[in-house]
C-alpha cells in the first residue's frame, strides 16, 4: 500500500509543479486560480472517453507490419485522440469564458487540460515499477504540456483574430505528439532522442509564449 501512495504521489507532482509554473509565469494578468484547477480536473478525466475511443480505433485497425502498425499507433491512435480530446476540453470549457480574454490564456488552459490528462495517464502506471513514474515525469508529462502549449498558441489566436487557425494548432500537437510516440514505441537507440524533441518542442513553446504576449499588449489586452 505505501509503495502505491508513492507512486501515486509522485505521478501527481510533475503535473501540479507544472501547472504552478505556467500560471506563475503567466503575467502580468493571472487566470482565476478555480477556474485553472476546474481545468485541470476536465483535462483529467478526458482521459476516460480518449482510452475508449483509442480501444475502439484499434481495435478496428487491419493487421499490419511492425513499423506500419507502430507508425499508426503512434500518429493516428494516440497521437490524435489525445490532442483532440484537449482540444474539445478548452473548445467546450473555456473558449468563449469572459476569463479568456488574452491569446496567451489559450496557452495557459490547453496546458493545463494537458497537465491533467497526464496526470490520470501517470495514474495508470502507479501499479508499476517507481523508475517508470519518475522516468514518465521527466518525459510524457513535459511532452503533454509542450503539445497543449502548441495547440493552445494558436487556439488563442483564434480566438482573438476570428481565423480558424486552431486548425495549425492541432495539426502541430498531433505532429510533435505522434513523433515523440513513434521514436519511443520503436524501443531503439532512436528512443533517445525523445530528449532533445522535447527540448526543441520547448523552445518553440517559449517562442509562442513571447509572440502571444507581444499579440496581446499591441491589441491592448494587457
Amino acid at each position: 500500500m505505501d509503495f502505491l501512495i508513492l507512486n501515486v504521489l509522485l505521478a501527481a507532482v510533475p503535473s501540479v509543479l507544472l501547472v504552478v509554473y505556467f500560471y506563475r509565469h503567466d503575467t502580468p494578468k493571472r487566470e482565476p486560480v478555480s477556474l485553472i484547477w476546474k481545468t485541470f480536473l476536465w483535462g483529467f478525466l478526458a482521459v476516460l472517453p480518449a482510452a475508449a475511443i483509442e480501444q475502439i480505433t484499434e481495435g478496428m485497425l487491419p493487421p499490419l507490419g511492425a513499423a506500419s502498425s507502430n507508425l499508426i499507433n503512434s500518429f493516428l491512435v494516440a497521437a490524435a485522440v489525445e490532442e483532440l480530446s484537449k482540444f474539445l476540453v478548452v473548445r467546450i470549457f473555456i473558449y468563449r469564458r469572459k476569463e479568456m480574454d488574452e491569446v496567451a490564456d489559450g496557452i495557459v488552459y490547453t496546458i493545463t487540460a494537458g497537465l491533467g490528462f497526464a496526470f490520470f495517464e501517470n495514474i495508470l502506471y502507479s501499479a508499476g515499477p517507481t523508475a517508470v513514474i519518475i522516468l514518465r515525469g521527466i518525459t510524457a508529462v513535459p511532452l503533454h504540456a509542450v503539445a497543449a502549449g502548441i495547440m493552445g498558441y494558436y487556439i488563442g489566436r483564434s480566438r482573438f483574430q476570428g481565423k480558424p487557425v486552431f486548425l495549425r494548432g492541432i495539426l502541430l500537437a498531433i505532429l510533435f505528439h505522434g513523433l515523440y510516440d513513434f521514436l519511443l514505441f520503436g524501443q531503439t537507440w532512436a528512443s533517445l532522442l525523445i530528449l532533445p524533441l522535447l527540448v526543441i518542442g520547448g523552445r518553440v513553446l517559449s517562442v509562442m509564449w513571447r509572440k502571444a504576449k507581444e499579440l496581446d499588449r499591441e491589441a491592448g489586452r494587457i
